[in-house]
């Protein structure tokens, strides 16, 4: 990974984009990934995506995507003494909450927040049959004494807040942060569309950089009707099942680092999925696999299924400690799946088809 490519991975890394306010971080990607397009464009509602056109007469439109959003909190409610209450956006996990910090993007800029964690010596006499708290537990310190000294930070009901943990570089080759899922997918689509901008491939790519998966798939589902592409590869993170206390038979086998994973089943198209597998053989990458046995969870859910039907399949990178402010996702995973998206689109003819014969 060059200079350039790293600043921009810990840029969008460190851009907070919660679900709904993703704005900040789609400024950052589209600004990069300009330069290695035809053209950028957006949708209402954010979504963006870069086009680069294909070199045949009559090309095939390849879609590869990613969701743009992260998962975070907002603000639900302002008590008299200046606590705020809050909200889950997305998944996150009220069992690692308390005594974390908060950046509130509020109308004034960020403000620090603090969610309160009452010590230790005084939940001693509970700690035998603690639980997680629930959300509505939770309470959220911002060093204000009443409502009206909030109100003078600019923070009100309504305002989004991501933990403010930053990315970091963390032993060989892996990095440790949150909002990996899934703004390395964003990266991963970046760096396959500087690598083809070079070799001008016959079909035409568009990297769709998507909002608002993380509590539906909203924005794959409206680019996707709108540019209708004839396949479409989407990107996302999959769980790393190789820390302890995890169940192969219930979760299966992925690894760290042991290259990118393909997904069987449901949405995933077989011939898509053929594809890939044989690309995969052809230029010796590491391919690992899991099965899909009523959704994947992901934007292909959405995509597949628009308009007359998307060919499409799932291609994910391993991540330990999803949902988490130290998400771990190893390099050589990285730039394999970057080899392999490459690859696929390369390999894709004029006039492929990847319907069902029958």
């Amino acid at each position: 990974m060059d200079k350039a490519a790293k600043k921009f991975l810990f840029e969008l890394l460190s851009t907070p984009s919660p679900t709904g306010f993703e704005t900040p971080g789609q400024r950052v990607w589209t600004k990069y990934i300009g330069a290695f397009a035809d053209r950028v464009e957006n949708d209402a509602y954010g979504t963006a995506w870069a086009t680069l056109e294909g070199s045949a007469k009559k090309p095939r439109r390849i879609m590869i995507e990613a969701h743009a959003d992260e998962i975070g909190y907002i603000v639900k409610h302002i008590t008299k003494e200046g606590w705020l209450r809050i909200d889950r956006i997305g998944g996150s996990d009220t069992a690692t909450a308390r005594g974390r910090r908060l950046d509130i993007l509020g109308d004034k800029g960020t403000v620090r927040g603090i969610i309160g964690n009452t010590a230790i010596h005084l939940r001693k006499d509970s700690l035998a049959d603690e639980k997680a708290p629930k959300i509505h537990e939770l309470y959220v310190d911002v060093g204000a004494t009443s409502s009206a000294q909030v109100k003078k930070l600019g923070i009100r009901v309504g305002h989004p807040a991501v933990y403010s943990d930053a990315a970091e570089e963390f032993g060989e080759g892996r990095v440790v942060g949150r909002a990996l899922d899934n703004r390395l997918g964003g990266f991963i689509l970046a760096q396959v569309m500087a690598r083809l901008s070079k070799r001008k491939p016959r079909s035409t790519v568009i990297a769709v950089n998507a909002v608002q998966e993380e509590i539906g798939g909203h924005g794959a589902k409206m680019v996707a009707h709108r540019l209708m592409p004839d396949v479409a590869i989407v990107l996302d993170v999959t769980h790393a099942t190789d820390t302890p206390g995890i169940e192969h038979a219930v979760h299966g086998e992925v690894r760290l680092g042991g290259g990118p994973a393909i997904t069987h089943g449901t949405c995933n198209h077989p011939q898509v999925i053929k594809r890939l597998l044989a690309v995969a053989e052809k230029k010796n990458i590491p391919i690992q696999h899991e099965s899909s046995s009523r959704y994947s969870g992901t934007d292909t859910d959405v995509i597949f299924t628009v308009r007359e039907g998307i060919p499409s399949a799932l291609v994910s990178f391993p991540l330990r400690y999803m949902h988490s402010v130290v998400e771990m996702c190893d390099l050589r995973d990285v730039e394999q799946t970057i080899e392999l998206l490459a690859a696929f689109i390369e390999s894709v003819g004029e006039r492929e088809e990847f319907g069902v014969k029958l």
